[in-house]
């Protein structure tokens, strides 16, 4: 706590500094409201008035907030009052006409810094957050309800016309096993972890009755049928339930995710891999959304601040109000892929602590591997249809190009045209979403997308503080978190802080050498020339002749896990499968029935077995790491 609070008095006094005013009286303020109020008043309290702040330069005025009281005689509160007189008019509290952005800047670094600290909650809080999981699925059966059959026409049409050219190829993949399924590193509803997954014997009949049979995904070849006999075929009432599992995000409210059963996660991959490869193809989709890359989602939010032609929208528990309902509807006249993608869905989820077991309305919670794409085309098909309703006309396809430039969906990171903006989120709630109102901007000049956040143009944008401050080195979590923290500050400009930190770093690492940002190292990064500085323990690389320093590095070794027999053949054809994929080539296995004593011929095969996605090492060692360490060692500094 005295950190965080070290760490708040720093940033305010630089802040202060460069916005010509003092901070001295604010952070007597956030002293004694810690005293009384305890940590909350960091995490909760303050990042509350940073919305409020966001909505106030959206709406042009300030508003009075709860926590904070005003100046006397003046319209903004009291608490960093030097900073809001240079944002705000003092009499009336309207936006200045040319407010000073380090101000903006300030305000929000020092409300926002401690919003985002991974902290364990309350267990009220947990509670709540299982309570606001399951009022979510009862609005989801609420909404299905309402719905009439003219909208779900519309949504159709509107779906048909963006994703029918991809649905009909991926249909195509389906039918003729076009597809590879993947095993994720992560934890599973059935406790199958790393390279147990590989040997799974549970399979659904759902899963075998759409197409997506155990014989094909299951085993190497055919060669082993027989080992069928030792799988389990569920019934449906018997399939294994997600399991609704709680994260710390903040201390305000956990992250709720759900763990699929690995059959499932299996297949989901195998759909999710051929899906992103069409939409990827497709010249205006790979415009609209993106699952790679923020920058159009930030650039797009850059150009908004400026020119005011573009909106940007926050979604509220987007994944637990995507409706099953909207996505068989969508894929009904593809019944291959319908039938992947349906039999791939978890239908129950298991509750923490009680262990109640409810039907989900829900596509699918986080955790689903479909989850993220198929929220992402439900929300991109109502924007179209929130602007074919705004013009009240009807759309083709070639209209729907013309937004190219004012549309982007990553996530539930929206971003739509203004113009269209109010029957754009109309239709958005009419069909289930919630649209966040405090992380939504239209009115004024401020915009903020996938964790940009710009005004007029200037990058307003701040550094976060992710987890609590290492009390020791061996701490090796926090101490990456502060070191990542110090490099971000460095970059955004707040130097006099990050000298400050580097005498708390010091104080942990023995060794802390000045980096670029590609190195490995854990180090401090400088927009001066590494070689300015000279260590008495750098040497030159005894085969490369490049420099290298003593320093801290990242030692995250998977789990050791043995894996042999029919697993590791096919564990290995799969990587192989996968390596062709990613090189844009259908190939075919050229080893369609290798037996597993020909399993070490194919991995010394010097086609395949010398390449870095194929190697002995992933067959004794796979899945998360359950530790993390910092150990000293020679890299370079560059």
């Amino acid at each position: 706590m005295k950190r965080l609070m070290s760490l708040w008095s720093w940033l305010a006094e630089e802040s202060a500094g460069l916005c010509c005013t003092s901070a001295h009286q604010d952070i007597n303020t956030v002293l004694m409201r810690v005293e009384h109020e305890g940590l909350s008043f960091l995490t909760i309290t303050l990042p509350d008035l940073g919305k409020s702040f966001q909505r106030w330069l959206d709406q042009g005025k300030v508003a009075i907030h709860p926590a904070f009281s005003n100046e006397r005689g003046g319209s903004f509160p009291r608490f960093l009052g030097g900073f809001f007189s240079r944002v705000f008019d003092r009499d009336s509290g309207l936006l200045l006409e040319d407010p000073c952005t380090d101000a903006i800047r300030a305000i929000r670094q020092l409300t926002l810094v401690y919003s985002k600290i991974e902290l364990e909650c309350s267990q009220a809080r947990k509670l709540a957050a299982v309570r606001n999981y399951l009022k979510c699925e009862q609005e989801v059966r609420l909404f299905d309800n309402e719905l009439s059959e003219s909208d779900l026409r519309e949504f159709v049409s509107m779906s048909n016309m963006l994703y029918g050219g991809v649905f009909t190829e991926l249909d195509r993949d389906i039918y003729s096993g076009r597809y590879l399924p993947k095993h994720g590193p992560g934890s599973t509803a059935d406790g199958l972890l790393g390279n147990q997954k590989f040997r799974q014997a549970v399979w659904t009949k759902r899963l075998e009755k759409s197409g997506l049979s155990a014989g094909e995904n299951l085993l190497p070849n055919w060669r082993f049928y027989d080992q069928l006999g030792g799988v389990d075929f569920l019934e449906p009432g018997a399939e294994v339930p997600v399991k609704v599992t709680l994260v710390p995000k903040t201390l305000k409210t956990p992250r709720v995710i759900a763990m699929e059963p690995t059959c499932m996660q299996y297949m989901q991959q195998a759909v999710l891999s051929r899906l992103l490869a069409h939409l990827g193809q497709d010249d205006f989709l790979s415009r609209v959304i993106g699952f790679d890359d923020q920058v159009p989602n930030q650039d797009l939010a850059r150009r908004g601040s400026i020119d005011n032609r573009t909106a940007t929208l926050d979604l509220s528990d987007a994944s637990d109000r995507v409706s099953n309902q909207l996505v068989r509807v969508m894929l009904n006249r593809w019944p291959h892929l319908f039938g992947a993608v349906d039999a791939s869905r978890s239908r129950r989820a298991e509750l923490p602590e009680s262990g109640q077991v409810v039907r989900l309305s829900k596509f699918a919670s986080m955790g689903s591997a479909l989850c993220f794409p198929f929220e992402a085309m439900v929300f991109t098909t109502l924007i179209f249809m929130g602007i074919q309703r705004s013009l009240n006309t009807s759309l083709c396809r070639n209209d729907l190009k013309r937004y190219a430039d004012e549309v982007r969906v990553f996530g539930d990171d929206l971003i739509v045209p203004k113009d269209h903006v109010l029957t754009v989120v109309d239709t958005l709630e009419h069909f289930g979403a919630r649209v966040g109102t405090d992380k939504s901007f239209w009115t004024g000049r401020f915009r903020e997308s996938c964790g940009r956040e710009y005004f007029n143009g200037h990058d307003v944008s701040i550094v976060r503080v992710r987890q609590a401050f290492p009390a020791r080195r061996q701490d090796a979590n926090e101490v990456i978190s502060l070191v990542s923290l110090r490099n971000q500050l460095y970059l955004s400009g707040y130097w006099t802080t990050v000298r400050r930190l580097d005498e708390l770093i010091g104080g942990l690492l023995t060794h802390f050498p000045t980096i670029q940002p590609t190195s490995s190292l854990l180090g401090r990064v400088s927009f001066l020339a590494w070689n300015t500085e000279r260590y008495s323990d750098e040497r030159l690389h005894p085969s490369l002749h490049s420099p290298i320093v003593k320093g801290y590095v990242v030692k995250a070794k998977p789990p050791r896990d043995n894996l042999d027999g029919t697993g590791a053949l096919l564990k290995c054809l799969l990587k192989l499968e996968h390596k062709g994929h990613t090189r844009g080539q259908q190939i075919p296995c050229p080893y369609p029935s290798v037996s597993v004593d020909g399993l070490k011929a194919v991995l010394e095969d010097p086609w395949w077995g010398n390449s870095p996605m194929v190697n002995a090492e992933h067959l004794e060692r796979f899945g998360r790491p359950k530790s993390i360490s910092i150990k000293l060692g020679w890299r370079s500094p560059l």
